[in-house]
């Protein structure tokens, strides 16, 4: 069970683990570096639910990324913003992952950071992208 230590008070332990997430996946697809680095180097200590998404999202990286790329036309995934890049990453991790969480949470979670921390453009991009590939993997299973 994640713990609380490094939430906002009145703040969801969950939503706070996946903004925390995408900051370490941005943090190291900025530096090139493995995010298992970026973590490690934190000086508060990471709740388990934080290592879980992004050693999760880690290891599936590469079929993200094409999956991102076959339901994304409009932008290749190296040309829309690295923060939508990692949102989308972590949103198609917990849809083929975590199947315990509904799948409205997961977009709503997603388009909503996409919009606090990118483009205006952002939230309606993730959306229509998340929700085509949900209709994959929640249907199908991967």
């Amino acid at each position: 069970m994640a713990s609380t230590r490094n939430s906002k008070p009145g703040e969801d332990v969950r939503s706070s683990a996946r903004e925390r997430a995408v900051h370490f996946l941005y943090e190291a697809e900025s530096r090139s570096l493995p995010v298992s680095e970026i973590v490690a180097a934190q000086v508060l200590a990471v709740d388990d639910l934080v290592s879980s998404l992004t050693s999760g999202v880690a290891s599936r990286q590469s079929q993200l990324d094409e999956m991102i790329t076959e339901y994304s036309h409009t932008w290749t995934i190296h040309r829309m913003p690295a923060i939508d890049r990692n949102v989308l990453r972590l949103a198609i991790y917990e849809l083929i992952d975590r199947p315990e969480v509904p799948l409205a949470v997961i977009i709503n979670e997603a388009v909503e950071l996409a919009k606090r921390f990118s483009t205006e453009e952002s939230g309606r991009y993730v959306n229509g992208v998340l929700s085509a590939i949900a209709k994959q993997v929640r249907s199908k299973g991967v």
